[in-house]
Order: C-alpha cells, then structure tokens, then sequence
C-alpha cells in the first residue's frame, strides 16, 4: 500500500504542462510503436495516430485495430493501463487549473491586462452597483476594474475585474494596469466618521496615483470624492482632475429641491443614463468655427450645448472660437446623440 501511496503521492504534484508533455510523449511513442509493429495494419502514421487517440479517449470506431498477438498485448498493457491513466490525470489536471483560476480570480489575485477601463477604489457596495450600472447602461465598452481590501468582490457583473489589495500600495495600482486605465474613480471611505480621516485616506491614495503618473510618464485622469471643500486645495497637489463633494452635493441638490420644487427630477435625468435626456461628451467638428455655429447645429438635431467642459457660460461666450481638439458636452437623448456622432 505504501508503494500506492507514494505512486500518488508523486503523480498529484504532477503540473498541467508535464501532464500534457508525457501524455503528448505517449501518444507519439504508441502510434510509432503500432505503425512499426504491424505496418499492414496501419500503412500511414496518421492511421495508427488515429488508432491511437481513438482508443486513448475509449471511443473505439473499429475501423482500425490491432490484429497481432504482440499488438494486442501492446493495446493491453500500454494504452489501457498506461494511457487512459494518463489522460485521467491530465483532465484532472485541466479542471485543477480552472478551479484555480476561477478561485484566484474570486479573492482578486489576478493582475488585470486589458486596458481602456475603469478603475473604481474603494466605496460602498451600494455606490458601486450603482456606478457599474450607469457604465453599462451607458454603452461603454471598457470594463469595470474594482480594487478594495476585502478578500472577495463586493459586486457581481461580468465586466467586473476585482484586484484585493491596499490601492495606496504602488504594486496593488498596477496589478489594475492603472497606466492603461481611462479613468480612476477614488471614493471616500464611507465607514470613517471623521471627515479629516476618510480625506487624508483618499488624498493617500490620490497621491500614489499621482506618485506613479509622474514615475512613468503616464497622464492618469484622476476623480476623488471628497467630504469637506476646504480640503480640495491639499488634492490639487496631486494634481487630481476632477473633485466630488459627496456630503455638499446632496445638501445643495436638497437646497434646490427645496426652492424650486421639481429640479431634483432634472437633476436625476442628468446624473443617471437610465432616465430621459443625458448628458454626453463629443468632438467638436471642424465646420464649427464659434461655439454658436456648434450651439445653432446641435439645436437643429435636437440637442442642447451646456459646456465646453469648465463652465456653464458658454452662452455668453458664444463668439468665441472653439479650440482645435475642443470637448464638448451636451444633453439629449440616445438616439440623438449616435445621429451626432454617426
């Protein structure tokens, strides 16, 4: 029985590669063996390969068998001792790796190599679905990369690549492939009471983000929540892009609410994809010479220009030229918006 075990023993610690290398080895060393045992039986390689593979997987056609004792007792003892045994293990083996895979892709062990996607850290399970949904409700085609402390992904979509880990680390950030990303969207910890603690924990954060962009070279547009105003100033140092105040935004979308009754429904047709009108970001075309010309063409289609991406004021400015390489940004709905850029 020890002779068994230790048989077992050895063939568990067996990789899939050498279990794929000797069964590869077997199958050539049985067919070559075939062919040159009984040449009339198999008068091409391909017919004891055939013959081979056939009775490997126990599927038999019997267009081809073996017809002398010495084949036979070759079938017996090689193919059906040695080389079904064989290919059980390298299927084991098969599932071993998925199961693997699919266990190391659960825990977030797995560096992600796509590039165009978003990266999401840290937040809330609720506040992640919810930006997941917008971003697949709105068409895009990037997927979702979710970097966080826990030991297993809070959220479940088939675009979600989860990466566990500390995002201030440098290593955890470019197992995202932070330097191919789109965008990277760092919210604040929604379980740290203290303002001053959950924005020095971002701005930790933002400051790696910012440490790797200057280290390789790289532009990473960058999007923080932020609990208190009076703190963006320390964010600007790292040159973040783009500044969510997450307790003021509420509190001014309630002061709106409260003074014109019905703006909170304009507000939520312009923050969220899944209802009415939106908001989109486009090129400017080159027959547009002011943002009038642009603003006179949008209307025609059915779209209102609100920016140029730092202000509401395009109104008054409706004179001016429009930059070469100008975004701008509009608001109507879906069918609208693939007219203009179609």
């Amino acid at each position: 029985m020890w002779i068994l075990h230790k048989i077992f023993s050895k063939i568990s610690k067996i990789s899939l590669l050498q279990a794929a290398l000797l069964t590869v080895a077997l199958i050539l060393i049985s067919s070559i063996t075939m062919r040159l045992v009984e040449p009339e039986t198999f008068p091409r390689f391909i017919d004891a390969l055939w013959w081979t593979m056939t009775t490997l997987v126990t599927v038999g056609y019997g267009d081809y068998f073996p017809q002398s004792d010495v084949g036979r007792l070759f079938t017996m003892i090689l193919l059906y001792t040695v080389g079904i045994g064989g290919m059980g293990i390298i299927i084991g083996k098969v599932f071993e790796s998925f199961s693997t895979y699919r266990r190391m892709k659960e825990e977030g062990r797995l560096s992600y190599s796509g590039k165009d996607h978003y990266i999401l850290i840290g937040s809330s399970k609720e506040k992640l679905e919810n930006v997941v949904e917008e971003i697949v409700s709105g068409g895009y085609k990037g997927d979702v990369v979710i970097i966080d402390h826990g030991e297993r992904c809070p959220i479940e979509y088939d675009k979600v690549h989860f990466i566990s880990g500390n995002p201030a680390e440098e290593e955890v950030l470019m197992k995202a492939n932070i330097l191919e990303a789109k965008s990277v969207a760092i919210f604040s910890d929604d379980q740290q009471n203290f303002a001053e603690y959950a924005d020095g924990k971002t701005l930790l954060t933002a400051s790696r983000v910012e440490h790797i962009s200057k280290k390789y070279d790289q532009n990473i547009y960058t999007i923080v929540e932020i609990k208190k105003d009076k703190h963006i100033a320390l964010f600007e140092h790292a040159n973040v892009d783009e500044f969510i105040l997450s307790n003021d935004s509420v509190s001014r979308l309630m002061a709106q609410a409260a003074l014109h009754h019905g703006s909170s429904k304009l507000f939520k047709q312009i923050l969220s994809n899944t209802d009415g009108e939106n908001l989109y970001e486009i090129n400017a075309k080159p027959e547009w010479k002011t943002y009038r010309d642009a603003s006179i063409e949008l209307f025609d289609m059915g779209a209102i220009l609100i920016s140029e991406g730092s202000s509401l004021d395009i109104a008054r400015r409706h004179h001016e030229q429009i930059p070469d390489g100008a975004k701008l940004f509009i608001i109507c709905d879906e069918g609208t918006y693939q007219k203009i850029v179609g």
